[in-house]
């Protein structure tokens, strides 16, 4: 509760965010060597060269994509992740998704994250195995994608996956190679960017591994 606490005074507004984070335990996701750090507002490594993201951030993230199109209960619809990493975003997404489908390039990872997700029985979470790049056209239409790594450019395969309204929150690098937070808005068949704040996330790979 402190954590959350601490976002709201970060700035996190949204009830349903504020809920979704008090309702995930966020140390039942990391090392048990990092249990005295997992409600600090850090990133912490969680194996394979990737980390688990800030608890701000992860709210941050999650309330751009909420403030966006939700149905008349106030949830998303599907929702793409690209990045499962540890499933601790997936955990909280779905207590503001109707659906999510979250993938991860990594085998370990995705295999770590099915470990730790198994307890929480979660029905709408989809855990895939993939190229997160490609997006996952048999779950599209999205109404929101989100990304836990940045590349050069949003793939053009999640803007053609994202629904009519829909908002992609994903890191980009930008000049002088620094990432910065990007919020992609379809409308009228239109794309929206706008550029956030600054941001550090492990870069956006295609393939497996």
């Amino acid at each position: 509760m402190r954590m959350v606490q601490k976002l709201g005074a970060l700035g996190v507004r949204d009830p349903r965010v504020l809920a979704a984070m008090s309702a995930v335990e966020r140390h039942r996701f990391v090392d048990s060597a990092l249990v005295n750090q997992a409600y600090e507002d850090t990133s912490l490594p969680i194996g394979l060269g990737q980390t688990i993201s800030k608890p701000n951030v992860v709210a941050r993230m999650i309330e751009l994509l909420l403030a966006g199109h939700t149905g008349a209960d106030g949830r998303l619809g599907r929702v793409l992740e690209v990045g499962t990493g540890c499933g601790y975003q997936a955990a909280v997404l779905s207590r503001v998704a109707k659906e999510v489908y979250s993938i991860e390039r990594l085998r370990g990872l995705h295999d770590r994250a099915r470990d730790n997700l198994r307890h929480l029985r979660l029905a709408n979470v989809h855990l895939l195995f993939g190229d997160g790049m490609a997006g996952f056209p048999q779950g599209a239409p999205y109404a929101g994608i989100i990304a836990a790594a940045g590349g050069d450019a949003v793939p053009p395969q999640w803007t053609e996956q994202l629904a009519e309204g829909g908002r992609i929150v994903a890191p980009m690098v930008m000049a002088q190679g620094r990432q910065a937070l990007v919020m992609i808005e379809k409308t009228a068949g239109r794309l929206v960017q706008t550029v956030l704040e600054s941001v550090h996330f492990v870069p956006l790979k295609s393939g497996t591994a």
